[in-house]
């Protein structure tokens, strides 16, 4: 199951980049295919119904938020993060927000029967009830923002760059959740040991797409006299593979961000590599 919405064109992307590219008739078409012998149905559905039919055995495997299978507290396996959301590859926040000029800095001080607008109201009643805040929760359809402060006191709502929140003259004082993108598992379907080693080759190509996201492979030559200079301008966050040519001069390849590489490759020309390639990766598996 795949997540119809906001999280929908973000997940079509990381599929087709994965070589899993998802098949309808339509953009609006509920039923899909996937060109893959593990996967023999594709439905797209709402996050927030994925938990439940998953765990209910309706589909073996589902992509949905860490949010709703919180707020549905289903028993499902979650076979981890999937790191990409709406707008960027940052988590998403449920969060408690109040008017920019409320005097609330805090839950506390929200007081009793505070008026809260949310479309997670399981998960908004353990949080405030936790607290020993009693609240009156007000399930929201959406635009929950704009119920401040006549309707509503605060909002328990979800937000990715905080800018929407800010925009509707709305301050943060607390999250309740950090959420990812996660895929998730029906518990029987993931006791069958064919059906999870199925499972765990489409979440390798799924991890190694997210993985490969904003990374170039670089390769070049560099004579013995310059090695480490140019070694030393590669970034240290993994050792660059190096080989001895038979001339003596050295063969360095290394996985480098994309971002900053206008910089990087005239330095490393500068510091004395050579037969420069810098190479997409589609994919990188551990």
């Amino acid at each position: 199951m795949l997540p119809k919405g906001s999280l929908e064109q973000a997940t079509l992307d990381v599929f087709e980049a994965a070589d899993l590219r998802v098949v309808r008739s339509s953009s609006v078409d509920y039923r899909a295919t996937i060109d893959d012998p593990r996967i023999a149905e594709v439905r797209i559905l709402r996050p927030q119904e994925i938990p439940t039919y998953v765990a209910e055995g309706v589909f073996d495997i589902g992509i949905t938020g860490r949010d709703w299978i919180e707020e549905t507290a289903r028993d499902v396996v979650s076979m981890g993060e999937l790191r990409y959301s709406k707008a960027t590859d940052m988590p998403v926040r449920v969060v408690v927000a109040v008017a920019s000029d409320s005097p609330a800095r805090s839950v506390a001080d929200l007081g009793t029967g505070v008026r809260v607008s949310t479309e997670y109201p399981e998960m908004t009643r353990r949080y405030f009830a936790a607290r020993g805040v009693a609240a009156d929760i007000r399930l929201s359809y959406g635009a929950s923002e704009a119920k401040i402060p006549d309707i509503a006191d605060c909002v328990v709502d979800i937000t990715e760059t905080g800018r929407a929140l800010r925009a509707a003259g709305l301050r943060v004082i607390d999250t309740v959740l950090t959420s990812y993108t996660e895929l998730i598992a029906n518990r029987t379907a993931f006791e069958d040991a064919g059906k999870r080693h199925a499972m765990e080759q489409i979440r390798t190509l799924l991890q190694g797409t997210l993985e490969a996201r904003g990374k170039v492979l670089v390769k070049l030559n560099v004579v013995a006299a310059n090695f480490e200079q140019v070694v030393g301008l590669l970034p240290s966050a993994k050792s660059p593979t190096v080989s001895r040519l038979a001339s003596g001069d050295f063969a360095v390849e290394s996985v480098v961000p994309k971002r900053g590489i206008n910089t990087l490759i005239p330095s490393l020309i500068d510091a004395g590599a050579t037969d420069l390639l810098e190479i997409p990766i589609s994919k990188i598996i551990h």
